[in-house]
């Protein structure tokens, strides 16, 4: 069963647990060369220490508010520091683009929202079908916005074609953990560790969101405030949505796997039923949040522990690249 991924973070929260303004430094935008093909930028981040994690506390009390049993803020303690070696990572998120590549090269299986939107169909053998099926399909797939009754087959293609165009620009979802490895070692590349994906999104001083300290809706896609389905957007919408390395869309439009199991922090005072090898960790944020747009979701210090074999309708990911 697909469910918006946070839905699936909420249900988790619910069950609950045991207790027992840097100055943004822009790097270059780089490709390395071994992508295998793939159609892809990638920022370099600079060795280095950073601050992971937080101390924070839940102050508000939205524990109480918004009835979660799992306290908030405690799988982050302590802050600590990290220090990591040069590595690349995606500028953006794993476009549907970038991934139907790899589907073609390898045979992978596709997602299912791409058949509940003939994604997975080309233009070629669209042109096959009479145009009296062309309309059924382009209602019931390509639920275009408009009287096909009075559009012609070319038309219909046209309108098709330029659907596609759209669809090639969202970030992939409906992938699983497995599915995300799987991209990401084809490319020449793996998914990041939490400690590589929190230093890109945060930079060195520990930043609360990618763009500082102060949280501001309109900067990043919180599903609320956009117009689309599932709440998620082009990859790249919002251009203020830059981590200090210029890292785009590490809070918000998606959730992104990384490559660990959801596990204590070294000298963490908090333990949890979740942990040890069941879960991976989502980081980031996904537009399918819908009316629980808390800020509290968005931070970029916040682990999301997911079932590797899940799917979700706001969950992708990005990849990272060792340094030759």
């Amino acid at each position: 069963m697909r469910l918006s991924l946070y839905a699936l973070c909420l249900s988790l929260l619910l069950l609950g647990c045991e207790e027992s303004p840097q100055e943004r430094a822009v790097m270059p935008t780089l490709a390395p060369a071994d992508t295998k093909g793939a159609d892809v930028d990638m920022v370099l981040i600079p060795a280095g220490s950073f601050i992971m994690g937080s101390n924070k506390e839940d102050e508000e009390g939205l524990l109480e508010r918004f009835g979660f049993v799992r306290p908030l803020y405690r799988d982050e303690h302590p802050q600590h520091s990290r220090t990591l070696p040069d590595y690349y990572i995606d500028t953006y998120e794993v476009s549907n683009r970038q991934y139907k590549q790899f589907v073609d090269a390898t045979g992978h299986p596709v997602p299912p929202t791409w058949i509940q939107t003939a994604y997975n169909v080309t233009l070629g053998k669209l042109a096959q079908f009479s145009e009296t099926k062309l309309r059924e399909i382009a209602l019931d797939y390509f639920q275009l916005d408009r009287d096909t009754r009075k559009m012609s087959k070319q038309q219909l293609l046209d309108a098709m074609a330029e659907r596609f165009k759209q669809q090639d620009q969202l970030p992939v979802t409906s992938v699983t953990w497995f599915d995300a490895d799987s991209y990401c070692r084809w490319r020449g590349a793996r998914l990041p560790s939490e400690a590589e994906w929190e230093k890109a999104a945060r930079g060195a001083a520990g930043q609360e969101f990618p763009w500082g300290d102060v949280w501001d809706p309109d900067i990043t896609n919180m599903g609320e405030n956009v117009m689309a389905e599932e709440g998620v957007v082009a990859v790249g919408s919002f251009p203020n949505n830059a981590s200090p390395y210029g890292v785009y869309d590490m809070s918000g439009n998606v959730w992104e796997w990384t490559h660990d199991w959801y596990e204590a922090y070294p000298d963490s005072p908090f333990s949890s039923l979740e942990y040890g090898e069941k879960f991976k960790v989502a980081r980031g944020g996904g537009g399918g949040i819908g009316h629980y747009s808390l800020s509290v979701f968005f931070r970029a210090a916040l682990r999301s522990p997911m079932e590797p074999n899940s799917l979700g309708d706001d969950a992708g990911f990005r990849c990272v690249q060792d340094l030759r």
